[in-house]
């Protein structure tokens, strides 16, 4: 299993206490005798905090502390919240599958793994689920103290199916008997029959039973009951002054006799579990023809992956936990008590419920992007024609990428679209438009990423389409992902054949642009469209370009490329010259890179780090991050977008695009940065950074010791929200920023609004 080597606690602005956190640490069975850290957990505290580096691990459970916080927020719309609420539980799920399935892949196997932390596998295990279970506690309490006691108020109720009338009970019956019980199957588990396979990722009713036997003592014996997954999570009773939200457990464990004729039912629990599913895909020797079948057959696996969490109400029965704790090899951590709602993914039946469309505040429409020079134009081949367009997600709309592939299908003077795909929406037009052009006759080449983590299966399935139409499809570049966003558009125009093109730092899905903060550039300019040719070619034939004008790409240059780009501020700054770095990224993880940030602040160089979610980068440590500054900015909309800002002795260079500074990116991904060369677009780019570092609504701060505080502003008329401001901004704005002002020769701090 490969590694990427990968700190969290309490959300809570004051220093924790690491004597408080590993107090109850137990020694796990098979830890070496030998360890520093059996009895000691002063020792991992200690090393922990002088690590010059933060846990991947920890850190990405900082930041879903930081996504609950949202669900705490009582300014927000209670809807909003139980959304944020449901979307800390997916993460949880994700986190838990493939991040923790990560670590048991080398516990499992014997095999070493330090953590950026500086601590070894078992001690890190133990860190990392003691600190899950302080955040699922701090989950519940959120639910149950805070959220629940709204829902009245708001004409909604979750209910026991007890709770009902009698009418409102037999229609909750009657749904039982026509469609929960012939979806049900008892799995019994004594000395004749086998440990059934429990899926990941549903309910699980596990029943004791108990034969009518006269005086004698029958045995209890236990079997299981899943819930089918494709059940609504809540059976909805719509009064006319409230509703009313069942749990299908409720229901299932009401009537639950029904499967079990003349046996006594002694106990119901319902629990879930999640399962290891990080795999890596193996070499292939002929990648194409096998690939898609290889990744069926994983997908498949996923399902019977080890156990890495049980989610289970808190009354359940010590022998049931004792069985399931011996059956699946883990311990008294892994098991996951819920005082509230088990698995608060449910919790969007609620948030979607059409009754409840008009209290929730309606979203703002999109803007027209500032670069659209003339909208009078109906084709957008003319308009990306008079110069480059930058598009800002969700604050701009998609529909122009829409378009273009839309136009481009119908339009006989297009040749051929080139396009990478990672994730589609579900129906997606974008593959509607590849499909009429390929049935209008252009040749239409598709990178299709099928190893998109959970996205496999509607990726396959879309590229069968696709290939079945005519299109040229290939599933991926060996053992890379290909994550880069590109499109390309060859048009006929008499006299001359015409690239366009399209590049972003988002996917081409129609559905996460309303919701996930990307950005896009659309141009016909020669420097970039002769680029993402020769790059094309790479990805689908056999061509090595000696340079790029304008991209950096990986897995071959980008590392070194960005390397050379922060030590070039490190040289300016020993000189005496103006020098900055600005960098908007999802996660900051890889090790080289953080060591060059470190040696540019040892230089001087001003750094702000814009890092939506984990930060292994330890800032504002004297004598090595003095200078670096981490913020993360959480709310509304998903943060997506990647900018690269290099203050370059006030000549500034910015890139944009899909890598985030991770290993997998430079090292097991196709990924590229494309430079803005227009003017204009640079300094849009450079807006919504200095915006970024303006916010203090939805920004935290990283402070050294791994802990975040949220920024508040001083009074209500500074508020600065950018999931508005940017709806709001022109072009006189954008005129206006500047980052590193202060560092600039005659500008004083107090002129500049940014950093």
């Amino acid at each position: 299993m490969p590694s990427d080597t990968t700190g969290f606690f309490p959300n809570d602005k004051r220093k924790p206490s690491f004597s408080n956190l590993f107090s109850f640490l137990n020694p796990s069975a098979g830890e070496e005798e030998e360890s520093p850290f059996r009895k000691n957990p002063e020792k991992v505290a200690q090393t922990v905090e002088q690590s010059d580096l933060i846990s991947r691990d920890l850190s990405w459970l900082r930041f879903n502390e930081r996504v609950l916080d949202q669900a705490k927020n009582p300014k927000r719309n209670l809807f909003d919240r139980l959304k944020f609420l449901a979307i800390t539980s997916s993460n949880l799920d994700e986190f838990f599958t493939i991040r923790v399935g990560n670590l048991y892949n080398y516990l499992d196997y014997g095999k070493q793994r330090i953590d950026y932390s500086g601590l070894r596998e078992i001690p890190f295990k133990k860190l990392l689920m003691t600190t899950a279970q302080q955040f699922v506690e701090e989950q519940n309490n959120c639910y149950i103290n805070e959220l629940l006691p709204l829902f009245e108020a708001h004409k909604f109720r979750i209910v026991q199916i007890e709770e009902l009338v009698s009418e409102e009970r037999e229609k909750a019956t009657s749904f039982f008997d026509r469609t929960i019980y012939p979806m049900l199957t008892p799995m019994l588990y004594d000395y004749t029959h086998a440990f059934p396979v429990l899926l990941a990722k549903v309910l699980i009713l596990a029943v004791t039973t108990k034969e009518h036997k006269g005086n004698e003592q029958e045995e209890e014996k236990l079997s299981f009951v899943q819930l089918p997954a494709n059940l609504p999570r809540f059976f909805v009773v719509d009064r006319p002054e409230e509703v009313l939200f069942v749990p299908i457990e409720s229901i299932v464990r009401t009537h639950i006799k029904k499967l079990y004729r003349n046996v006594d039912i002694c106990s119901t629990t319902i629990f879930r579990v999640m399962r290891n599913e990080d795999f890596s895909l193996e070499d292939s020797d002929d990648i194409e023809a096998d690939l898609v079948d290889e990744l069926k057959q994983k997908i498949k696996n996923r399902r019977l992956g080890r156990v890495v969490r049980v989610e289970v109400e808190e009354n359940a029965g010590h022998q049931l936990l004792k069985l399931l704790r011996k059956r699946w090899e883990i311990d008294e951590n892994n098991i996951f008590f819920n005082r509230g709602l088990i698995d608060y993914t449910g919790l969007w039946q609620i948030v979607k419920f059409p009754e409840f469309k008009d209290l929730i505040p309606p979203t703002h429409p999109p803007v027209p992007p500032l670069g659209i020079g003339r909208e009078r134009s109906s084709s957008i081949f003319e308009v990306i024609q008079e110069k480059d367009i930058l598009l800002h997600h969700p604050y701009n709309n998609f529909e122009p990428v829409l378009q273009l592939l839309e136009q481009a299908a119908e339009d006989p003077k297009v040749l051929s679209i080139k396009l990478t795909i990672y994730r589609l929406a579900k129906k997606s037009r974008v593959t509607n438009a590849l499909l009429k052009a390929a049935e209008n006759g252009k040749h239409v080449a598709v990178l299709f990423e099928v190893k998109a983590r959970f996205d496999e299966e509607n990726n396959i399935r879309e590229a069968q389409r696709l290939q079945k139409a005519g299109c040229f499809i290939i599933y991926g570049i060996g053992l890379l992902k290909t994550h880069t966003k590109l499109l390309l558009i060859i048009r006929n125009e008499g006299e001359n054949v015409t690239r366009y093109a399209h590049m972003s730092s988002g996917n081409y899905n129609e559905e996460t642009a309303r919701l996930y903060t990307d950005i896009g550039l659309l141009t016909s300019r020669e420097a970039y469209t002769r680029d993402i040719s020769e790059f094309f070619n790479v990805i689908t034939g056999h061509s090595q370009p000696n340079k790029y004008a304008n991209l950096i790409t990986a897995p071959r240059h980008m590392r070194d490329g960005l390397i050379q780009l922060i030590m070039k501020e490190a040289e300016n700054a020993q000189k005496g010259l103006p020098s900055g770095i600005c960098i908007k990224i999802n996660s900051l993880e890889d090790r080289e890179v953080i060591m060059k940030l470190y040696e540019a602040s040892q230089a001087g160089v001003p750094i702000d780090l814009i890092v939506r979610g984990i930060c292994c980068l330890r800032p504002r440590r004297k004598g090595l991050s003095d200078n670096i500054e981490v913020r993360s900015i959480v709310g509304d909309l998903l943060e997506h977008s990647r900018l690269y800002y290099f203050h370059n002795n006030n000549q500034p260079v910015v890139y944009g695009g899909s890598a985030d500074v991770m290993v997998r990116s430079f090292d097991r991904r196709i990924e590229s940065l494309f430079a803005f060369v227009d003017e204009d677009v640079k300094r849009e780019t450079i807006a919504m950074l200095e915006y970024n570092l303006r916010d203090n609504v939805n920004a935290y701060v990283l402070n050294e010791d791994g802990s975040y505080t949220k920024v508040e502003p001083a009074d209500a008329s500074e508020r600065f929200n950018i999931h508005e401001e940017f709806y709001k901004i022109t072009m006189e704005d954008v005129k206006k920023a500047a980052l590193f002002r202060k560092h600039v020769p005659g500008i004083t701090s107090e002129t500049s609004p940014g950093s």
